[in-house]
């Protein structure tokens, strides 16, 4: 598989940290080979100076973006050409996170404050690299929400070089809510998502936020150009088996949640030779059969198996069979 597809973005499943690891991504593409699939958020200072590899991946996952985390113009633009040099498809920065975590580093959606300094971010890493350089953000932030501030935001930087935008169609409180409730109290605003589409013509725009059914979709498709969807997919990773099908080629076959699983196996054979523990690919797997007779079984069978010493791919085939 290539990076290099023409409907770059149309779908993608969003980045989340602690879940959408390599082993999740491979998942996730067994199911749907057109997808756009993004890494967890990477910090700049995980890249530069960390032992462990970051950015390790399979060819298999593209085409796969990079989430970077940072307010550096320098260090990001180092990470850039390191992403560029691994064969991602793409940069991603991350301008929508309000978790304090995120905050105390300086990056995340407080950055959504400071545009001049995100258009620099976006300058310094475009200028080094011929991928694209996206971002990904919030409508707004705290009272900072007005549709006028969220147009001086674009367009600073558009004028940097961003030529792709994800917005996630909530705007996020910096403090009083934790990262989960800035995903359920503030209010969808998809028609501002629209608008900005009508007003920026030029920009790729992708909706993210509530997404949950390929007739959603479908219907987001009608006014961006491209959506994304986070915790659904994670959840309930059986609805990536329609989208091929349904987004990008009618003569795509739907991909079941039997085929994916089974395709994983020598993936998983070849990670256990490697070293790795089976519940550090499996755990990304249990919600494959949601809504499924037996899904149950299959949940709990590698809930209570799969952290067991020396457990292998016989835990998955067991409780596979668990499952109508």
């Amino acid at each position: 598989m290539t990076s290099n597809f023409d409907y770059h973005g149309r779908f993608s499943v969003a980045p989340m940290l602690d879940w959408t690891t390599r082993h999740c991504r491979y998942f996730h593409r067994q199911f749907s080979k057109h997808a756009l699939l993004y890494t967890e958020m990477i910090t700049t200072g995980a890249i530069i100076h960390a032992k462990y590899d970051h950015l390790l991946y399979s060819p298999d996952e593209h085409p796969l973006a990079l989430q970077l985390g940072g307010s550096n113009p320098e260090q990001l633009r180092l990470c850039a050409e390191k992403a560029q040099q691994r064969g991602y498809a793409e940069i991603n920065l991350n301008v929508g996170c309000p978790s304090d975590r995120v905050q105390n580093g300086f990056f995340g959606a407080c950055l959504m404050a400071k545009a001049g300094l995100v258009a620099e971010c976006v300058a310094a890493m475009q200028s080094a690299v011929k991928i694209p350089v996206t971002v990904k953000t919030r409508v707004g932030i705290d009272d900072l929400d007005s549709y006028d501030f969220l147009c001086d935001f674009v367009q600073k930087i558009e004028r940097a070089g961003c030529r792709e935008l994800i917005v996630h169609a909530r705007k996020a409180w910096l403090s009083g809510l934790s990262p989960k409730e800035n995903r359920e109290i503030p209010p969808l605003d998809y028609e501002r998502v629209y608008q900005l589409k009508r007003d920026f013509p030029a920009l790729f725009i992708s909706i993210n936020g509530g997404i949950k059914t390929i007739a959603d979709m479908q219907q987001h498709l009608q006014f961006v150009d491209g959506v994304m969807v986070g915790r659904e997919a994670y959840q309930n990773p059986s609805l990536l088996g329609y989208v091929d099908q349904a987004l990008f080629d009618p003569q795509s076959a739907v991909v079941t949640p039997h085929q994916a699983v089974e395709a994983m196996l020598p993936y998983i054979e070849n990670e256990l030779a490697a070293g790795t523990h089976l519940n550090h690919i499996s755990r990304h797997m249990v919600g494959a059969f949601q809504g499924c007779k037996g899904a149950k079984q299959w949940r709990r069978y590698l809930s209570e198996n799969a952290h067991k010493p020396n457990a292998g791919t016989e835990v998955i085939q067991t409780a596979l069979s668990f499952v109508d």
